[in-house]
């Protein structure tokens, strides 16, 4: 009998269903009424009840071992839904505690690559040089993104985010100040190397801690999709920051900005102790198991596919950027840059939400593969488009197409790499993200200061159309592992679970 149903009232004949009892007759004999066992029915109807006896709830230490607070939003409820939408995963306990702080935090990253183009740009009276030196910016975060991310599996998140925040704040206002003073571009360099490799990976320390709250809850798809929403988002604010400090305010402003508000967000998430992931979990040693060697996320065959899609969209952003910009300032309104983009990141922001909101029977290796087709086919688009409302309509629709390919990527993480990597696995594909957005601006840069009208669009094209090629061939590696089955890895431990 389902909990909650009082012991007094037997359930009716149900014909195929579970549940049965010998018919209660009044006193003429005839059965009882249904409406009385509906009216004494435990919540969420006999579906409800059928379904809630076959599910184990996890164990509070199942996937990342991490918290000593039971995991109530991993387990089915009677007349819960199969999968929830975001006000139930905005309820989630202890998750406002790293939201707000990371939402500020990973601001700055939205501005560092546009204020250091614009900075340079200005200081230099070239594209092409302004692109090279926030190319070195994004290769060496893209360089040093996984390191960061297994020092925060192995030594705590907090251990990494307080010098990182410091060097990251001090070599951004080097590069500032080296700009401003036309120093020579090696020196450029110098300053973008740490500038780029201090970055604080925020976005996947923000998707780990939600590993520690929801489990192998349904809602993690739905915290998938609502943190890519919040990274479209920063996108949305960022670059029109960046552009109304540097051309209204001064064109050192948004690189300042940038360094000030990483600094500051930095330490507040750094200081939201309780939620961050049990670095002796991840390094396997914890709740009784013994210590076992750490595995990279590298090793994964289908986080290198991954790899290989997010080199594409970094692609489409370091492009759009680029090509923008320069576009805005061939029409005489530099001011539309901001707005354009934020077009763009709009699409995205759109796009993830309703991702997050559906409640998909398609499997996500399909999804990625149809959602980054269409990814493919309009941005191969945006080089023919010569005008604002054009290139601001191809914007919203390539918007729309990366955030679906985004969310179902780090969807796939989630079943691909043990408890205890995916830290690093997140920031080896926020990296590629880095890595393909510096070779764009950098490719871009040349290609507008060469040919001008738009020839910088054809990397976006480019960069996409490649990475389909190679999901396409090697879309075998990315089947998951099965949930609620025990899998030695090597790193992390997940109690044994029945299958739904």
């Amino acid at each position: 009998m389902a909990a909650g149903t009082p012991s007094s009232f037997a359930f009716p004949r149900t014909g195929s269903g579970i549940y049965r009892s010998p018919r209660k007759r009044t006193a003429l004999g005839a059965p009882a009424r249904r409406t009385a066992a509906r009216r004494t029915a435990s919540p969420g109807g006999r579906k409800a009840r059928a379904v809630e006896p076959t599910v184990t709830p996890s164990h509070p230490e199942s996937s990342t071992g991490s918290s000593t607070e039971p995991h109530t939003t991993s387990q089915r409820v009677p007349g819960a839904p199969s999968r929830s939408g975001y006000g139930q995963l905005l309820r989630t306990r202890g998750a406002w505690t790293f939201l707000l702080p990371g939402f500020a935090a990973r601001q700055p990253f939205a501005m560092l690559t546009l204020s250091i183009v614009l900075l340079v740009q200005h200081t230099t009276g070239s594209y092409g040089v302004a692109g090279v030196v926030a190319a070195v910016t994004g290769v060496s975060m893209a360089l040093f993104a996984p390191y960061s991310g297994r020092l925060a599996d192995r030594h705590g998140q907090r251990a990494v985010l307080l010098p990182g925040v410091l060097v990251h704040a001090a070599s951004g206002l080097a590069l500032t100040a080296l700009a401003l003073s036309d120093a020579p571009l090696w020196l450029l360099f110098a300053a973008a190397v740490p500038t780029g490799a201090s970055v604080p990976q925020i976005g996947p320390m923000v998707r780990a801690r939600w590993g520690v709250r929801l489990g192998d809850s349904p809602l993690m798809s739905t915290a998938a999709a609502f943190e890519s929403v919040t990274d479209e988002l920063t996108f949305v604010l960022g670059p029109l920051l960046a552009t109304a400090l540097c051309t209204a305010v001064d064109p050192a402003a948004g690189l300042v900005a940038e360094a000030a508000l990483t600094l500051v967000g930095g330490l507040l998430f750094a200081a939201q102790r309780s939620t961050q992931p049990d670095v002796v979990a991840a390094a396997g040693a914890g709740g009784g198991h013994a210590r076992v060697e750490h595995v990279s996320a590298l090793r994964v065959p289908g986080v290198r596919v991954l790899i290989a899609v997010f080199l594409g969209i970094g692609s489409v952003f370091g492009g759009m950027q680029v090509s923008l910009a320069a576009f805005t300032e061939s029409i005489g309104e530099p001011g539309l840059n901001g707005v354009l983009y934020g077009v763009f990141a709009a699409g995205n922001m759109i796009s993830g939400l309703a991702c997050g909101a559906i409640a998909w029977k398609v499997a996500p290796q399909q999804r990625l593969l149809v959602g980054y087709t269409a990814l493919a086919l309009t941005a191969s688009g945006l080089w023919a488009a010569h005008s604002v409302l054009v290139l601001a309509g191809l914007g919203l629709l390539v918007g729309m197409c990366v955030a679906p390919a985004i969310v179902t990527g780090y969807t796939l993480v989630e079943g691909l790499v043990p408890a205890g990597a995916r830290t690093e696995a997140f920031t080896w594909l926020t990296g590629a993200v880095a890595l393909g957005q510096a070779a764009a601006v950098t490719v871009s840069g040349q290609l507008e200061d060469r040919y001008g009208d738009g020839a910088g669009f054809l990397v976006p094209m480019g960069g996409t159309v490649l990475a389909l090629a190679v999901l396409l061939a090697l879309r075998s590696r990315l089947a998951t592992r099965p949930r609620g089955r025990t899998v030695a890895r090597g790193v992390g431990h997940r109690a044994p679970a029945a299958v739904d």
